[in-house]
This record gives C-alpha cells, structure tokens and sequence, in this order.
C-alpha cells in the first residue's frame, strides 16, 4: 500500500544529570567536591534514504525517542552522551508541526540531513560549584529536558513535470511510452493507486523527470475519491501536462473534463493553475477525418486564446508524442530549473512548566539570598548562562516570574549576593 502521509512522535534524548560527590580516600578526609557533568541526550535526526518511495515504514509505528545522557559519576567521571536518533525518509518529505502546520524542515533538494531536536545539555556536576567560601557545594546542574514534537510527514513527489486528467485518459499509457516507469495498466477508473516517476531523455540535456498523478475527479479537493491524497504531488512540479480523452470514448466532454480538473487545483492550490499547462488531446488513433479535425478544433477554440497550447496525441502509437515532449521541456527552460524547496517557518519554543514551586529566601549564616525550587533548577536545565543569549534569557526570567519583587521584598540592596544552586550572582537595579 503506497502511505504519503504519516503523524509521527519525536523526543530527543534528556541531557544527564551533574553528579554531586566528594573525593573520600585515605589520608584525604576532607577531599573537595569531585562529581561528574552528565552526559549530552541524543539528537532526532532526519535523514533521505533514496532507496525509499513511500511512508509505509510509519504505519505502525508513531513514536521515536532518542537516548537519554547518562547521569555524571564520582571521581570527576562524565556520564556518557546519548545515541543519536536516525529517522530514515524518502526524498521529498516535507515535516510538518501537527498543531499549527508550520514547516520544520523539506527534505529535499539537497538537504538530505537535518538535525530536528536537539538532545538535552548534560547538567555540571558539583565539581564545578567550589568556590572560596563554598568549598563543599551540595548541588550539581540538573540536566537539560528533552524536547519534543508531533509532526505531520508529507511526501511530495518531486518531479519537473505533472500528468494531471481523469481516470483512463491515458496518462499511463502515456508515461509507459515516453519513459521507462512500468505503470500499471488496464481499462478501469483508479487503476493508478500511487505516483509514477519516470525520467524523459531528450538531446542535449534537456531530459526531465515526469510523474503520473492518480486520476483526479470532480470533488477531488473536498476529498471526494481518491485524488485529494494524491493532489500534493502536484505541488512540486513545474509544468503540467493535462491529458484528455479528446475522443470521448468514454461520452465524456473533454472541455467540460479539463475545466473540472482545473477548478480543483485551484482549489487545492490557487498556484498550481498558475504553472505552464499544455493540453494533450489523447487518443487521436480513434477517431478520423473531420471528426478528429473538429475534436482538436473544438479544444484549441476554447484553451488556446488561454494561452494554453493544445497538442494531439495518441499515446498509443506514438503520434504527437515526442512534439509534446519538446514543447515540455521548451516550457521547462523558460520557468527556469530553480526547485521548488518549501522554506521552514517553525520555531521551536522551550517551555517552563510555571505551575512548579520555586522559593526565596535569606541565609543569615552566609550572608545571601537564595532562590531555589523545581520552577528554578528547571530553568536552569534550560539555560545556558555562559552565552549572552542564554543571561538575557536568565535575566528576563527573573523578572517575569516576580522573583526580583521578591527580593526587593526582602530587603536586597544594590551588590548584595543571589544565589540559585551554585550561580552566585550580584544584585543591581
């Protein structure tokens, strides 16, 4: 069964926990701190694997979690680093955040590797945390949360050209003679269940890739048959080639079937009437003298003042064939060959639980303020205070979350000392 869409669970890996421990060994009673940073949580990572076509691989199975960091040892030993998490998908995937269906990343076109979540930072162990008047810290960094999303995955079949038309036109017929994807073919409606790809050669280099879109119907865009789960395909392509039964073997009106199919791709995706469109009046071995001649006719009276170049063909035996195929490819080098590359605009955003507890308070002993609490250690696994980003992170956090009101409840004065776990910190308005 041919899958272009799955929703899919991804965790990368939670950063390992500092240790806190101190150096015991004989004839060392009193031996400073000596414990360990945790090690770094793995990474989601997305990869293209061109020996895949479609999202089968994720029918039955949602969720893919990387490897967590292992907490820091004693002895100043680090936990190790978590494994990374390889995710495997066919050229073209376009990921997308399940909630807001912003894209996160379009595996194509070069972008074959993409790192999608970040594993957590490894927290410090408390062998970092010895200073001159705190020799025997009692805290380590917790380490950093893992992130996670829920992701749509769509595939988009990438090729320059589109064969868009209803059910038994042709288009397989077609696809089978001008290049050497081996469709499927017989005389019933759907008989195409999933995208053909097939590559044109031509002279000179101007060959092109070229995919059979399953037949679209009237109400394809609203869902109607199969054509709604296959109109992405078309998304990506640069010029269509929209294939009618010119003979109307079927009692159908070609110019009534070409305007249908028109109407649903504009609404789908008002850009995709947009693109270049040659029409290509198919099945022309049925039909003789002056009823071809108006057949053709009565296409070209209506699409041609459009713009649109209407081509007879037969796919059967080849008439017209390779005049469309040039005509393709002459449209191709005039939309010119930049891909079609859908740029991400998701941002992912770290989120600190403000429901958890934190505290503040004054050691009279130490001659310091103390802010502590889940709320904080949280905040400290996610913030790297090292980086100017991460201290203006820190800063606003502090205000944000009525923790410098509460100082100044307190009775903190300008270069008196916060302490949050280690981080001594002077005051100043």
């Amino acid at each position: 069964m041919f899958a272009d869409t799955a929703r899919i669970y991804i965790r990368s890996g939670k950063g390992g926990d500092g240790h806190v421990s101190f150096r015991r060994e004989k004839f060392v009673p009193d031996g400073g701190p000596d414990g360990g940073d945790g090690g770094k949580g793995g990474d989601v990572i997305f990869v293209v694997d061109k020996g895949l076509n479609t999202l089968n691989d994720f029918r039955y199975k949602h969720k893919f979690c990387a490897q967590n960091g292992e907490d820091g040892k004693n002895k100043r030993c680090s936990g190790n680093s978590g494994e990374d998490l390889i995710i495997k998908v066919p050229e073209g995937t376009i990921l997308k955040e399940e909630e807001t269906g912003k894209i996160v990343a379009d595996m194509s076109h070069g972008n074959e590797r993409q790192v999608i979540l970040t594993g957590g930072r490894g927290g410090k162990g408390n062998m970092h945390y010895a200073t001159s008047t705190m020799q025997a810290p009692k805290y380590a960094q917790p380490g950093q949360a893992a992130k996670e999303l829920n992701l749509v995955l769509e595939l988009k079949c990438i090729a320059d050209v589109g064969l868009v038309g209803f059910p038994n036109v042709g288009k397989s017929t077609f696809l089978s003679r001008v290049t050497n994807a081996r469709p499927k073919i017989a005389n019933y409606h759907f008989t195409t269940l999933n995208p053909n790809l097939g590559v044109v050669d031509l002279e000179d280099g101007k060959g092109f890739v070229i995919a059979d879109i399953p037949g679209l119907i009237e109400g394809a865009s609203e869902g109607v048959g199969l054509g709604h789960q296959f109109l992405k395909h078309i998304e990506r392509t640069r010029v269509i080639i929209h294939i009618v039964d010119a003979a109307s073997t079927e009692g159908r009106d070609p110019v009534d079937d070409i305007e249908k199919i028109n109407i649903e791709l504009e609404k789908y995706n008002s850009d995709l009437t947009k693109k270049p469109q040659i029409i290509a009046a198919n099945k022309m071995d049925v039909i003789f003298g002056e009823e071809r001649e108006v057949a053709v006719e009565k296409l070209k009276k209506a699409f041609e003042p459009k713009g649109v170049e209407v081509i007879p063909i037969s796919a059967v035996t080849g008439e017209g064939v390779k005049e469309l195929l040039y005509k393709a490819s002459e449209l191709l080098q005039k939309v010119g060959r930049d891909p079609i590359v859908y740029e991400p605009d998701f941002v992912y955003e770290e989120k600190i639980d403000e429901t958890l507890p934190y505290t503040v308070s004054y050691d009279e002993e130490e001659k310091v303020y103390l802010v502590e609490g889940p709320r904080i250690e949280r905040m400290l696994g996610y913030t790297n205070l090292d980086s100017e980003k991460g201290f203006n992170f820190f800063q606003n956090f502090l205000k944000t979350n009525g923790i410098l009101d509460k100082l100044e409840e307190l009775g903190i004065q300008e270069g008196d000392t916060v302490r949050l776990y280690g981080w001594d910190f002077d005051y100043y308005r």
